[in-house]
């Protein structure tokens, strides 16, 4: 099937790139959205109709780390419900801009598809990239190479950038850490700011370069640690404390980064491992923790991963194939 397109979208025959039950996807999709416009509609859901785009915000949040949760436990018939929550997310936007006169559900899957051919020259083409709007000069015979696929989309990004004035051709440019957000979790902005900083060769050369590191930074941690324990309201100690800390995890995630580990995905499977251990200390001690001495304390904790360590290796969860970690292409 060739996928329909206005007057400014590439045409472009998608007849091998769609599964075999994309019609009813769309048709399902297509209901979705008529659901959510009744919701909205005069009549509809008195509390959908009451949200606005800052009220929705935190649902999307929470709905994204559900679908976390979800990847991280392999419970892949809950992953699918999870998505569709996050996709109602997306359907509540679109339909509370239509409303308001600002674009349209139509727009968004516009916007998408079109940066999506554009940016991908090494699948759809050339002549089908630039009619999607592509504006730079890119190679696009990639040979397999995941690294000249995120060179060119970097390239073709920028050319965007510069065509809507987001980018001044004249005067200084802007920092190349501009365009990563600060509205993200600390970890993975630190991911990105280390892997673009990369791009211009600021970086380790390797993994094993960062070890020395973590050892003065964490040497500096110690010094401005007891010089705040001798002054305990010293303010500016404390912040030296704060800067130094920041300093330990900033080389931290991007030990995890040239180990191809994302750091933020790491910590939550610590976290997770943690409560599964606490939890068995939990179980397995008669008396309240809080009663208990160090050395017992200690003692049930060695217990608890030695038992989780044990099931693990009896009934394995599902794996999924690990992706190389890389800074978000959008």
């Amino acid at each position: 099937m060739d996928v329909a397109r206005d007057a400014h979208s590439p045409q472009i025959s998608l007849t091998a790139a769609v599964p075999t039950d994309s019609a009813r996807a769309a048709a399902l999709f297509q209901e979705s959205v008529a659901i959510m416009t009744r919701l909205r509609a005069p009549g509809g859901c008195p509390w959908d109709r009451e949200q606005s785009f800052d009220s929705v915000r935190k649902y999307t949040l929470e709905e994204t780390y559900e679908v976390f949760d979800a990847i991280e436990r392999r419970d892949f018939p809950h992953l699918a419900e999870e998505l569709g929550d996050l996709l109602l997310q997306v359907l509540f936007y679109g339909e509370m801009a239509a409303n308001e006169g600002f674009f349209t559900i139509a727009d968004v899957l516009d916007h998408l598809n079109r940066k999506l051919i554009r940016r991908h020259p090494h699948v759809f083409g050339e002549e089908a990239s630039r009619a999607a709007g592509n504006l730079a000069d890119v190679d696009s015979a990639v040979e397999g190479s995941a690294a000249a696929v995120l060179r060119n989309w970097d390239e073709i990004k920028q050319a965007e950038k510069r065509s809507r004035g987001t980018v001044s051709e004249a005067g200084p440019e802007p920092s190349r850490l501009d365009s990563i957000q600060r509205a993200m979790p600390a970890l993975a902005e630190a991911a990105n700011l280390g892997s673009k900083a990369a791009k211009s060769g600021f970086d380790w050369p390797e993994w094993r370069d960062l070890l020395p590191k973590l050892v003065e930074e964490t040497a500096e941690l110690e010094a401005e640690a007891i010089a705040s324990e001798q002054h305990p309201g010293d303010t500016e100690l404390r912040e030296a404390v704060e800067s130094e800390l920041g300093d330990l995890l900033f080389t931290v995630v991007n030990l995890g980064r040239h180990l191809g580990v994302d750091a933020e995905m790491a910590l939550r499977g610590c976290n997770q491992r943690f409560r599964q251990r606490f939890r068995e200390m939990e179980l397995a001690s008669v008396t309240p923790l809080e009663q208990l001495p160090p050395a017992e304390l200690e003692a049930l904790w060695t217990a608890a991963k030695r038992k989780l360590a044990d099931e693990k290796a009896l009934h394995p969860a599902p794996s999924m194939p690990r992706q190389p970690q890389s800074e978000p292409l959008p």
